[in-house]
């Protein structure tokens, strides 16, 4: 029992919502995460890029330990240390607003390619938030290549849905 960190199944984000970013670059998070956004960070985000064309969104604790994670990497090598430039480099503290909006940063807008239309997919302890247009060109390929590699080994082989 506790201290296991299962207890934080509350605060699982799952599921894909279709959002909209306002004139002002705010979004509004929906409603069934704001209570657990509320418990685990007190409505304080962090919002990142990702290699991806696409955004991520941490509650802080999380990010936290993702930056830990992060900034531990071997800053001599160049793919972390271009990482750790990239992604805790843009990362930006975000606060929900008494109506559950935050604002996202008009470069990291510019970096996702987001327009107004976009995609906030639960990624279990943060999102993913994408251009709706990127987001379903993307789905579509993958979806397409899943079935293309049918029969070919592969580390997700063990994974079983």
């Amino acid at each position: 029992m506790g201290g296991s960190g299962l207890s934080r199944s509350s605060h699982v984000f799952r599921g894909a919502t279709k959002v909209t970013l306002d004139d002002k670059g705010r979004m509004v998070m929906p409603t069934r995460y704001r209570e657990s956004i509320q418990e685990r960070a007190q409505n304080r985000l962090v919002i990142t890029v990702h290699r991806d064309p696409c955004l991520l969104i941490y509650p802080s604790p999380d990010w936290e330990l993702t930056e830990q994670k992060l900034l531990a990497l071997p800053s001599m090598h160049p793919q972390a240390s271009w990482l750790q430039r990239v992604v805790v480099g843009y990362a930006t503290d975000l606060e929900l607003d008494g109506h559950g909006r935050f604002l996202v940063p008009p470069e990291l807008r510019e970096i996702a390619g987001l327009q107004r239309l976009a995609m906030l997919i639960g990624q279990g302890s943060r999102f993913e938030l994408w251009d709706e247009t990127r987001w379903n060109e993307q789905r579509d390929l993958y979806l397409k290549q899943d079935a293309a590699a049918a029969g070919q080994p592969s580390l997700l082989d063990s994974v079983s849905l």
